[in-house]
């Protein structure tokens, strides 16, 4: 699964504050995301954020290196 910097994903279950949209913050072994509604940040290894993601809503930018 390809993760970008600013990509806005919903997992299967929603965040306790009732919000279900997450902003990728960090990418690496572990994901960095952030909730949008209380601003929560949560770091997650790779291997359960990528079975917990249900959809990606938008896509972040493209890095051109």
């Amino acid at each position: 699964m390809e993760i970008r910097l600013g990509d806005v994903i919903r997992f299967s279950k929603a965040h306790p504050c009732g919000g279900d949209r997450w902003l990728v913050v960090r990418t690496g072994i572990d994901i960095g995301i952030k909730c949008e509604k209380c601003g929560r940040r949560v770091m997650m290894e790779r291997v359960e954020y990528e079975r917990r993601v249900k959809e990606v809503v938008s896509r972040g930018r493209v890095d051109s290196k």
